[in-house]
């Protein structure tokens, strides 16, 4: 006898909704043991490389160029790169500076590292090694060598205005009054002076020449008793060393307040010069047969007045 169920063709009753519901209600496929590791594995190298992102750059070993060639060396940045230098001690206002500076960098570029330094514009700085550096010559050429001393003279802006206005007027005023004077040369206390005539160990003078001071003392002048008298110009120490037979007086160029001059009449390629070393004429000190050609410098370098202008 068959057993009682529904004829033919016709679906038992739930047989649909029994299919759906297992449907619905299985769950996901399980992960096998291989596809979890797989997944953790990509996790940790995501993360490690996300970490590695923030890690700063390992350190260069010692000697690696390249991280010698991130070091200072004093420049500007990429200022010296692939030049060569050399150490330069800049001494302005008693104090020093060591810098590293382009061996073929020129006497104007090198003002512009000096203002950088001291605060000094280039048009008031002074610049001397054995003399004034020309702005148009290298440091090779005028032959710097390394660890040279570089002497800068000049005062800023302010000083200039606050000080030096009030002096230049008065230098002004006494140049007028000595205007209306008989020259210099005739007056009895230098004459007896010039009557001896000129030393016989004199320097050659140069008329209607401008130099440089020379790196050797100025000699063979006289001084206001008749003694031999010579220059020495210590532009480290910014001093002015007045030397005689007896003594040498070393004097800070600060405290000159004024250089007169004028031409012995009848030899006129030389000068006859006085230093003021207090607020008269009195504390003149008098100095006999100055070649001509280093007249100039003397003022420029005791004084300053380059730098005003």
């Amino acid at each position: 006898m068959a057993a009682a169920g529904a004829p033919d063709g016709m679906e038992e009753p739930g047989m649909d909704t029994e299919a759906e519901t297992v449907a619905i209600e299985a769950p996901a496929r399980p992960v096998n043991c291989l596809e979890a590791e797989a997944a953790a594995g990509a996790a940790a190298e995501d993360s490690g490389a996300a970490r590695g992102s923030l890690q700063p750059a390992p350190a260069q070993p010692p000697g690696d160029p390249a991280a010698q060639a991130s070091v200072s060396n004093g420049e500007d940045a990429g200022g010296g790169a692939g030049r060569e230098l050399v150490d330069l001690k800049i001494i302005w206002n008693k104090t020093k500076h060591d810098v590293k500076f382009p061996l073929d960098s020129t006497g104007s570029e090198l003002k512009q590292k000096i203002h950088s330094i001291t605060g000094l514009p280039p048009a008031m700085q002074k610049v001397m090694y054995k003399g004034l550096v020309p702005e148009d010559k290298t440091l090779r050429e005028i032959k710097v060598t390394s660890g040279a001393k570089i002497m800068v003279v000049g005062s800023t802006i302010n000083d200039v205005l606050a000080v030096n206005t009030p002096k230049d007027a008065a230098q002004q005023d006494a140049k007028a009054e000595e205007n209306k004077k008989e020259p210099l040369c005739r007056q009895k206390q230098h004459r007896k002076v010039l009557d001896k005539g000129k030393p016989e160990d004199v320097m050659p003078s140069v008329k209607g020449a401008q130099e440089r001071l020379p790196t050797v003392p100025l000699s063979g002048m006289y001084n206001k008793s008749g003694g031999k008298v010579r220059l020495t110009f210590k532009l480290e120490q910014d001093q002015l060393w007045i030397g005689t037979k007896e003594r040498t007086e070393k004097l800070p160029m600060g405290s000159i307040k004024n250089v007169v001059s004028e031409p012995i009449e009848g030899h006129e390629d030389y000068h006859m010069m006085a230093f003021q070393l207090g607020p008269t004429e009195a504390s003149y000190y008098w100095v006999y047969w100055v070649p001509t050609q280093y007249v100039d410098a003397i003022k420029d370098t005791v004084l300053g007045k380059w730098q005003y202008f």
